[in-house]
């Protein structure tokens, strides 16, 4: 018979009960406060209680790669001058990255039938998109297949179009830049889009085309702080970006990207980012879809 033995007292199931099991690291409450404090500073994302796990996962990480024993090291690594490299590293560890190709579908038929195909039957040539919060690349990849891709309205002689594709995690941007994706991630590329868009490499990857990675510049940016360009663009795209921050500072965001639309552009939000109210720069168009007035 094999014989088990029960922690004294039950204290191991009473620690798992209350959620406080053993860690490799402890975080005190008033750690975990510091580090919700600092992401604020940093990225003005709000962490609440219920991240503290994801928190804990993402930058024990970190405590390993640096050799550190306690969360309290690391935030006076953090707070010292000698933080500034780990900074970065830091506010990567944070941020949540979680995208597809063609998410929210609708989106992109808005983009293409009811905003660049009339602004080209207008005559115009010049268009601007930016993607705000662009992840590891397949929203800003996607903008430029339903608009270059078969039957799209941009695929056409003399038209000059650039995508601006901005997130603050460097990792992300990097692989967004590289335009490699597992074969599977790229499954909901629609079929008629994929010949001369998606090439399989023998790694078993697929690899973004060269015309539809053309129009794209991955830049690093903090949208708290300040934007180095004006616009105007014909369309933004920042979904489910907003849900990170408070409610002051999405207010401001959403403020700014409208002054950044060209009039009759459009601000595509996540599907849970619906503004609530009337705007004054913006009116409401379809689910989670917001024209510039003018």
């Amino acid at each position: 018979m094999r014989a088990s033995i029960s922690p004294p007292s039950g204290r191991a199931d009473e620690r798992r009960a209350s959620g406080q099991e053993e860690r490799e690291f402890a975080m005190s409450e008033a750690e975990f406060r510091r580090i919700a404090e600092r992401v604020f500073e940093t990225a003005g994302i709000v962490l609440k209680e219920h991240k503290r796990q994801m928190v804990y996962t993402r930058l024990a990480r970190r405590l390993r790669a640096l050799g550190l024993t306690s969360f309290a090291a690391y935030l006076e690594l953090l707070e010292s001058p000698a933080g500034a490299r780990e900074l970065q590293d830091f506010t990567n560890a944070v941020t949540t990255n979680l995208t597809s190709f063609f998410r929210e579908s609708h989106h992109f038929d808005h983009l293409s039938g009811a905003v660049i195909a009339p602004r080209l039957a207008e005559g115009r040539r010049r268009l601007r998109i930016w993607s705000a919060g662009c992840s590891t690349g397949e929203e800003p990849y996607s903008i430029t297949l339903a608009l270059l891709g078969k039957g799209g309205p941009a695929a056409r002689d003399g038209v000059d179009l650039r995508i601006l594709a901005t997130d603050l995690d460097t990792n992300v941007l990097a692989q967004a830049q590289a335009g490699l994706y597992r074969a599977d991630r790229a499954d909901d590329v629609p079929a008629a889009l994929r010949p001369g868009a998606l090439i399989r490499r023998p790694t078993g990857q697929v690899e973004i085309g060269a015309a539809f990675r053309g129009p794209i510049s991955f830049r690093k940016l903090n949208l708290l702080h300040d934007w180095p360009f004006r616009g105007p663009f014909d369309a933004i795209f920042c979904r489910n970006v907003l849900i990170y921050f408070d409610a002051e500072t999405k207010a401001r965001l959403v403020r700014r990207f409208a002054e950044h639309l060209d009039v009759g552009g459009a601000l595509y939000l996540g599907h849970s980012e619906s503004l609530l109210g009337e705007h004054p720069l913006l009116r409401s168009e379809g689910r989670t879809i917001y024209r510039r007035r003018g």
